[in-house]
């Protein structure tokens, strides 16, 4: 069984990041958000200092649990209850550190099988507990936190001992899985016979195919492979009904789809236990490239002709210039080799080029498949980029990109460590839309900054392209203004991106799900006929609100 994260901050113990090995981080956060980063500041509570409440468990519901489960899969333990307690939102870790605990679980269960899971809702439902579905607890929307005024006993319902992929029909291309699986764990099995799903949200390392269901998830290669939507063909979730089975059929005209229900209902509707889910061969070649646009605009531009050609990269990626300039920032030690070659191309880009190097951005593109595939994929994205002025830089970027790929979410301990907070908030739109809500959300950004009197930095990433439009990925730091409440101002920065998104046709959330940091939003998003469309789904489901209470809507 994967080992849990900490209950203070994201990742294992005693994985953390480090500025000491890049000498350029510290000056360039000094000078950005002015914001002493080489000492810490601040650190979690204890917690032995936490205070703990005693679980409210009523002694025939523990009986009927422990019956269901078995004795040793009930744990009434206070570290696991308070890991389960919530997410990893910003939201999250501020409370956490300050010993600001929310309405802890009073039982967390590991059923084994999909009858252990029924008997657990079983049980739940005759004596009216709550019960929240776990994954990894990834969650940074606030998807798996107990309503504070909750008053019933609530369980937690973790499924990580439901992790096999249980069959591959290699003609179909399909793999029945478990839904408890984590990424690194379901690539490794699929990996053994073969195939990949291609899968791979930041959050791989710690999040599992049901959250990802759950939460409607999107990966870095969903560019080829598709969000985790159009992977998952067939379902299995057990409800207060019975099991919802969700047939892996290409296609169907069976009325509204009921695959599409369960896809980002955050547990509202039952219990995802296994999905079928569609798989493909390792590719026999797989690499990205770095490539540099002159200006943000140019880049997009490019990705834009990208999606409306007939090349398929498995990675379009392309950041804004603030988001280059930390990227840099980022980079190790580098050899005298690597300055001349880094001095030379500067040169090479301003004298030849004529690109103004405060607004170059950063880009990566990724192929894969066999090696002709992916040397026609090269030479076609090729042309496209230098019609919009942009210029590859090789392999090397690309391979660091990938090995640190899922280390970005250790960042937010580190600042906060040292009194700043950052978040990020995404969303997606037409491409004819893409620059102006850019623009929006930068000015709305800013503008939040200044109205709290802080020194703030905020970046983009244009993340995912679609044949219609793309996803932006939006990161934002500041630290506090004197005498600030961080959890306070940093909610007048979220508020403000996210008014942006809705206020310019963009959605309220690409990846990250509603939960309950986004619902303020939804009705904006999808208009009130929807909103009563999915509480009148979530109310007929679920009458007595025992599942998951209080998210999306």
């Amino acid at each position: 069984m994967p080992q849990a994260m900490k209950w203070w901050g994201w990742g294992l113990e005693g994985i953390e990041f480090t500025h000491e090995d890049k000498p350029q981080l510290a000056g360039f956060i000094r000078e950005r958000i002015g914001l002493d980063i080489t000492t810490a500041t601040a650190k979690p509570a204890r917690f032995e200092d936490l205070g703990v409440p005693e679980p409210t468990l009523p002694e025939a519901l523990g009986d009927a649990l422990r019956a269901a489960v078995g004795a040793e899969h009930v744990s009434v333990d206070p570290l696991d209850r308070v890991i389960h307690a919530r997410g990893k939102s910003i939201r999250d870790l501020i409370r956490t550190r300050r010993a600001d605990l929310p309405r802890v679980p009073d039982a967390v269960l590991r059923p084994g099988t999909e009858d252990e899971v029924a008997a657990v809702l079983a049980a739940a439902l005759e004596h009216d507990a709550v019960v929240i579905p776990f994954g990894g607890g990834s969650s940074i929307s606030g998807s798996i936190e107990p309503p504070a005024e909750e008053t019933r006993p609530v369980l937690s319902v973790d499924m990580s001992r439901l992790d096999r992929v249980l069959a591959i029909d290699p003609a179909s291309r399909l793999a029945r899985v478990q839904a408890g699986v984590y990424g690194p764990e379901l690539e490794q099995q699929l990996g053994a016979q073969g195939f990949t799903m291609g899968h791979f949200p930041d959050s791989f390392t710690h999040s599992t195919l049901g959250g990802w269901i759950a939460t409607r998830s999107s990966g870095m290669q969903s560019d080829r492979y598709g969000d985790v939507a159009d992977i998952t063909k067939g379902l299995r979730v057990v409800t207060p009904t019975g099991t919802l089975v969700v047939q892996p059929n290409p296609t169907m005209s069976t009325g509204p789809s009921i695959r599409e229900m369960v896809l980002g209902s955050e547990g509202r509707l039952g219990i995802i236990t296994e999905a079928t889910v569609q798989v493909r061969r390792l590719p026999a070649e797989r690499t990205i490239l770095g490539y540099l646009f002159p200006t943000f605009a140019a880049g997009l531009a490019a990705m834009e002709e990208i999606a409306a050609s007939e090349y398929t990269p498995s990675v379009t990626r392309v950041s804004d210039a603030p988001e280059t300039q930390f990227s840099f920032a980022t980079r190790k030690a580098s050899t005298l080799l690597d300055t001349v070659q880094s001095k030379a191309l500067q040169l090479f880009l301003k004298k030849r080029k004529g690109y103004d190097l405060e607004q170059m951005c950063l880009s990566f593109i990724g192929y894969e498949g066999s090696p002709e595939h992916v040397k026609a994929q090269r030479k076609g994205v090729g042309r496209i980029v230098g019609r919009h002025g942009g210029l590859c830089i090789g392999a090397s970027p690309g391979v660091l990109y990938d090995q640190k790929k899922f280390d970005t979410p250790y960042i937010r301990d580190f600042l906060l460590d040292r009194g700043a907070a950052a978040d990020v908030s995404e969303t997606a739109m037409p491409w004819s839309k893409l620059q102006a809500v850019h623009t929006a959300v930068t000015a709305a950004g800013h503008g939040a900054f200044a109205q709290l009197g802080v020194q703030g930095y905020l970046m983009c990433h244009l993340s995912h392209s679609y044949h219609a439009g793309a996803c932006l990925y939006f990161t934002f730091a500041f630290p506090p203004s004197p005498g600030g409440d961080m959890l306070a101002e940093y909610d007048v920065v979220k508020q403000a991106i996210q008014q942006a998104f809705v206020d310019n046709g963009a959605t309220l959330s690409h990846h990250h799900a509603v939960g309950t940091e986004h619902a303020q939003w939804l009705q904006e998003d999808i208009s009130a006929p929807g909103v009563r469309l999915l509480g009148a789904l979530f109310d007929g489901t679920d009458p007595g609100r025992n599942l998951n209470p209080g998210k999306i809507v």
